[in-house]
């Protein structure tokens, strides 16, 4: 290309650009004529003759440009759009496979797709193709403001057939799902959602700490712990300890999360040194915090009835953790899923909610809820009021007393690793 062409392609691609459709078109006829066989000019000029209604000279001057450019997608999704205008629908489905076959991660085209699907009232086919141009789409705050409805629209097209498949599902399977027990039932509904795309599966994923093969599972039976009836039955002591404290002793109620300054924050940005969630330690990374322990002799009594989990440099944790008034901990995970997390509820407002992986549970004052926080967890008070839940660390109950040992050592070598120079 010599730098004549050169520069009408930049003065009408400026120009198109702009609005300036007829100069636009008078360049690229100019580049045409010094170079005929230039495919951005036979492309461009045959979407302005598409502009003007001209179908029949947009379709040549497409089929000329991708005669000269045969690999290129965007030409080809273009001669669709004209062959779609012309009624020709078998042509538009050959020039939109054919834009595919030239790129498979071809965004538009995926996105054409799915749209000639749905004209011809296939929609699982259509929620098929639009499924896959998600995929391979930027993150929504990033979608192209030029593909942004077409990308709107796939994603109500994809969320409303998971809802049509999800419906048919539990219509077929209802009675199956009717003879399991509660855990069984939920262990299918769950997959129910996986299949329709309503869910994710979940999986372990821990910050230091990770033993492999443990099963992933968000909730706990309390049946399965010894020590839970004796717990809840000293819930009113360890909540008028707590009651003494956000009266008198609030101040010490320290930011849940204290990123160091130049430490990426990420999710965690909006809580930051925040006492929108705050935390008053009993036991922290395994240390126990003297002074908290002696102004809640009963809460500390208590938990050292409890087998909590000792990992060193790690667990026992143990804390009053306060929620404020229309606050969000956002999803995140936890740092081993060789300790299970408990929570004893006993400040709990209308509007808090808590989610594990598939499962969402609502905190009832004085009942345990046992959980693996090294699964996808985040929690809301969208109340009016303070959310105070007791939360401590125990083992996970999966793993053996050498396995226990294992993990002890693991941590301590990694730490001692850490701290040499």
């Amino acid at each position: 290309m010599n730098d004549r062409v050169k520069s009408l392609v930049q003065s009408a691609g400026q120009a198109a650009a702009q609005g300036r459709w007829e100069q636009a078109e008078q360049l690229w006829q100019q580049v045409r004529t010094l170079d005929p066989g230039n495919a951005a000019a036979l492309h461009s000029l045959g979407m302005h003759a598409f502009r003007r209604g001209d179908l029949a000279e947009a379709e040549g001057l497409l089929q000329a440009a991708h005669k000269a450019a045969p690999r290129e997608p965007m030409i080809l999704l273009s001669l669709a759009h004209v062959l779609r205008e012309r009624g020709d629908e078998a042509g538009e489905q050959r020039a939109i496979d054919a834009s595919l076959v030239a790129d498979a991660y071809f965004l538009p085209g995926l996105l054409a797709r799915g749209n000639l699907y749905e004209r011809r009232g296939r929609p699982k086919l259509a929620a098929e193709q639009f499924r896959n141009a998600l995929k391979i789409a930027p993150p929504e705050t990033a979608w192209p403001p030029a593909l942004r409805p077409q990308l709107e629209h796939a994603q109500q097209a994809v969320e409303a057939n998971a809802r049509r498949l999800s419906d048919f599902l539990a219509e077929r399977t209802g009675a199956a799902l009717a003879r399991l027990d509660p855990v069984e039932a939920q262990r299918f509904r769950e997959a129910g959602a996986i299949i329709s795309g309503q869910a994710r599966p979940y999986r372990s994923e821990c910050n230091r700490l990770y033993v492999p093969r443990l099963p992933a599972i968000p909730f706990s039976e309390r049946r399965d712990f010894a020590w839970v009836e004796a717990l809840e039955s000293r819930t009113a002591e360890i909540t008028a300890e707590l009651q003494g404290l956000l009266a008198e002793r609030q101040d010490d109620f320290r930011p849940y999360v204290e990123c160091a300054p130049g430490a990426p924050v990420n999710q965690w940005r909006e809580l930051n040194h925040s006492t929108r969630w705050s935390s008053y330690f009993l036991w922290r990374d395994g240390t126990p915090v003297d002074e908290h322990q002696q102004r809640c002799p009963r809460t500390t009594a208590a938990l050292r009835e409890v087998q909590m989990a000792d990992i060193g440099g790690l667990c026992p944790n143990a804390m009053f953790s306060a929620l404020a008034p229309h606050t969000h901990i956002p999803p995140h995970h936890g740092e081993t899923n060789a300790r299970l997390v408990v929570h004893l509820p006993l400040v709990v407002p209308p509007g808090c909610r808590y989610r594990v992986g598939f499962e969402h549970r609502t905190w009832t004052v004085g009942e345990v809820l046992i959980f693996d926080d090294s699964i996808e967890h985040e929690a809301r008070n969208d109340g009016d009021e303070l959310r105070v839940v007791l939360i401590f660390d125990v083992w996970n109950p999966l793993l053996s007393a050498a396995e226990r040992d294992m993990v002890r050592a693991l941590s301590a070598a990694t730490r001692e690793y850490q701290g040499q120079p």
